[in-house]
């Protein structure tokens, strides 16, 4: 979760499921900016409460927050994607206190590793790149790209999503929010339509 810098260092804590009251690291690193309980807390309401199963990725990790939030209510995957070396190794801590074997852990730069990704391959997809960057169009862009049909995109950003994106990249908006000059957007690919198949019609032989 990228953005202005907010500080010394100081923590989170994860609100829901079995880690809930856990607390998670957040160095005072530039751009890093986790997402605020109160949000989180919004966004796990709209999303449920249980993610059984779901196949998450957290594309700008920094705290991970919102990854290992999602991997607390039940995530069957989560993969971290975080660019700084400092907080890539804070994440791996995180993950091994919390004996969290379905959270991996990938320093690299998201975009780079979004665009190697397979297709298709996650229910969920967080992006909350650092709002000074204007990389958020891009970083949506690869993010529709990886997600299921009638998955979720998380977009965190200083703005509201425009309109004529959204339909530019064939998502839906389901939840939009502001707190401050934060906008959180829950976004849904849609499933695919697939015309029907047509079927040749039946002679009925002849009496």
């Amino acid at each position: 979760m990228s953005g202005p810098r907010r500080g010394p260092a100081h923590e989170v804590r994860i609100i829901g499921g079995r880690w809930k009251r856990s607390r998670l690291v957040v160095l005072d690193r530039p751009g890093l900016r986790p997402t605020p309980n109160r949000v989180r807390e919004t966004l796990f309401n709209w999303l449920g409460q249980d993610l059984s199963g779901w196949r998450c990725l957290d594309a700008f990790a920094g705290s991970g927050a919102l990854g290992f939030e999602a991997a607390s209510r039940g995530a069957a995957e989560v993969v971290l994607v975080e660019r700084d070396a400092r907080l890539a190794e804070e994440l791996r801590k995180a993950q091994q206190r919390l004996k969290a074997v379905e959270v991996r852990v990938e320093a690299a730069d998201a975009m780079a590793w979004m665009r190697r990704c397979e297709a298709a391959r996650f229910d969920l997809v967080f992006i909350d790149p650092p709002f000074d960057a204007g990389l958020f169009v891009e970083a949506l862009t690869h993010a529709v790209r990886l997600v299921v049909p009638e998955g979720f995109i998380y977009l965190e950003a200083s703005e509201q999503c425009p309109a004529g994106l959204l339909d530019e990249l064939g998502l839906l908006p389901h939840r939009h929010a502001r707190a401050g000059n934060v906008h959180s957007h829950l976004l849904r690919r849609p499933a695919v339509v697939v015309p029907a198949e047509v079927v040749p019609a039946t002679v009925a032989d002849g009496g």
